[in-house]
Order: C-alpha cells, then structure tokens, then sequence
C-alpha cells in the first residue's frame, strides 16, 4: 500500500530560501506535499485553517526560519508548543544564526532540531538528504 504524502510546513520570509529548500527536499523519495508561509502568523492561520487555508493539510513536520517579520519563529515556536492542537508537531528550525544562544533558547521552547543553514545549494541538499533519511525514514512521526 502506497504512503500518502508527507505534509511539511515551511515557514521562512526569504522568499529565495523557500524555493532553494522546497527544490531539495522535493529529490526526496518519499512522496511529499510543501506549504509555505512567510511569517509565524501566516503559519497559524495555515495551521488554524482560517480564511483562505480552510482546506490545508495538517503538516506532519514544520521547518522553520527563526528571524522573520511579524511574528518571529520564536514566538511561533512558543505559541505552537503551548497549544494542545499543534504541540506535538516535530518543529525542525532551521536558520542562519549558529548563535549558541539561539541554539538554546530554541531547545528550551521545544524544537526538536536545529540546522543552521548552509551556504551553498550543494550543502542545501546535503542538508535535505539528512532531513529525509532521518525524519522520513528512520523516525515515525504522529498520524504517519
């Protein structure tokens, strides 16, 4: 029996980042369906389905940028994991900063991983192939 799509929420306000990631993880075996959102509030509303979202997906995995406008992956991290809905989501950040501060302060909130992102769309890829092998493959995630 064939696995349905694995739902991903991308959540990044780099519009060039989106597209870099989305094409990475779209080489992935697995069969996969790519949201995106610009800020942590646009995520919620994806996530709410509220307005125009009303028929998205529930995402299985969240990569998420943490400097954005609006409502930072910060605040969206925070928001997510106090929420009974959406708190066992597995939220990968993923990140320019390689900040030790950052680093922890993330953990604490609750994210599951933290990537700092790479330069260069051959470390993209090597970056996607890990994010594949581990949490498609390897980790069963809730609902999948």
């Amino acid at each position: 029996m064939p696995r349905r799509p694995l739902n991903i929420l991308l959540v990044d306000d780099d519009a060039e980042d989106l597209e870099l990631m989305r094409g990475a993880l779209e080489r992935a075996a697995r069969p996969l369906r790519l949201d995106s959102a610009g800020n942590g509030e646009q995520a919620l509303s994806i996530l709410r389905k509220e307005g125009p979202y009303s028929g998205a997906p529930d995402p299985d995995l969240i990569l998420l940028d943490l400097n954005m406008p609006v409502m930072d992956g910060r605040q969206l991290l925070r928001a997510l994991k106090r929420d009974e809905a959406f708190k066992r989501i597995p939220v990968l950040v993923l990140t320019t900063s390689g900040a030790e501060a950052d680093v922890a302060e993330t953990y604490g909130l609750g994210a599951n991983c933290y990537i700092t992102k790479p330069a260069g769309l051959a470390g993209l890829y090597k970056v996607a192939d890990a994010i594949e092998a581990f949490w498609m493959t390897a980790v069963r995630l809730p609902g999948v």
